[in-house]
C-alpha cells in the first residue's frame, strides 16, 4: 500500500522520506526483536506489504516474513530487494488480500501481523481484523498503522480547501469510513480494533510533522533530517499532537 502526503503537503526528497518512515521502522523492530534473543525467529506477515520495505528489514533480524499483496508487481520487486539483501530464504511473496487471508496463512500460525495502510482501503476493514484476528496465535500482535482524519483536515484547510476540510471534520464516522482513502481519529480505531475482539496496548502518532516541513529545510539546513527525526520521536506518545499524526500506529493483542 502507497502512503501519500498529506493533502496540499510539500513535495518529497529522497531525505525526507527517511525523516517520514524512521520512526515506523524503530518501532516495528522493537515489535520484532532480533531473532537471536528472546524464543528465536517469529512468524511474521506483512499483510499489503509492497515492495518490501519492512518486510525484508524483518528478515534481516532474522525472522520469517510472508508478504501478501495484491499487486504482481510490488511483490516482483520485492523478491528483487529480498534477493539483494541476502533474505530470500527468509521471505515469501504471495499473491493476496484480506479476503483470502485464511488460503494463504494457517489459523493460528502468525506471531506479528503488520497491517500498514490496509484498513484504508478494503471493502470491509472488520472482516479484515476478523481474518486477521483467526491468523494470530493466542498471544500474536497485530500493528496496524492507519491514515490520520484530523492531519487530512489539517492539510486541506493548509492547502486553502476550507470547505473540503470542513466536510471531512464534520463528517459522521459512517460516512467518513464509507470513503476511500477512510482516515481514523484515535477513538475511532481504538473502537474498531476493540468491536473485532483487539486489546490495544500502544499508540503512537506518526509524521506528525513530517509531512508540514519542507523538503527545502531538511535537505539543505544541517542535520535537519537528524533533528526531524528526533522531534518525531519525542512527540510520537503525546496525545494533543498524534491527534493530528499524518498517521496512527497502534499496537494491540488479540483478546483471549
Amino acid at each position: 500500500m502507497v502512503h501519500q502526503p498529506r493533502p496540499g503537503g510539500p513535495q518529497r526528497s529522497v531525505a525526507h522520506g527517511i525523516a517520514r518512515n524512521a520512526v515506523l521502522w524503530e518501532r516495528v523492530r522493537d515489535l520484532l526483536g532480533s531473532a537471536d534473543e528472546g524464543s528465536g525467529p517469529r512468524q511474521v506477515v506483512d499483510l499489503g506489504g509492497g515492495t518490501g520495505g519492512l518486510a525484508v528489514r524483518a528478515a534481516e533480524l532474522g525472522h520469517h516474513v510472508t508478504v501478501i499483496d495484491p499487486n504482481p508487481d510490488a511483490l516482483a520487486s520485492m523478491h528483487r530487494r529480498a534477493d539483494e539483501n541476502n533474505v530470500a530464504d527468509r521471505v515469501v511473496g504471495v499473491q493476496g488480500d484480506t479476503i483470502d487471508l485464511g488460503d494463504h496463512v494457517a489459523p493460528g500460525s502468525v506471531d506479528v501481523m503488520l497491517c500498514h495502510g490496509v484498513l484504508e482501503v478494503v471493502d470491509d476493514p472488520g472482516q479484515a481484523l476478523e481474518a486477521i484476528g483467526d491468523a494470530l496465535r493466542s498471544d500474536g500482535v497485530l500493528s496496524v498503522v492507519v491514515a490520520g482524519r484530523y492531519a487530512a483536515v489539517l492539510g486541506r484547510a493548509l492547502a486553502g480547501h476550507l470547505a473540503a476540510a470542513r466536510t471531512l471534520l464534520e463528517a459522521p464516522t459512517g460516512d467518513a469510513q464509507a470513503r476511500s482513502p477512510r482516515r481514523y481519529t484515535r477513538g475511532e480505531i481504538l473502537d474498531l480494533l476493540a468491536t473485532h475482539g483487539f486489546t490495544a496496548e500502544s499508540v503512537h502518532g506518526l509524521r506528525v510533522f513530517a509531512d508540514l516541513v519542507p523538503s527545502s529545510v531538511v535537505d539543505t539546513e544541517p542535520g535537519a533530517q537528524t533533528a526531524l527525526v528526533e522531534l518525531e520521536r519525542a512527540v510520537a506518545q503525546i496525545p494533543e499532537l498524534t491527534a493530528v499524526a499524518g498517521q496512527l500506529m497502534v499496537v494491540s493483542r488479540r483478546r483471549n
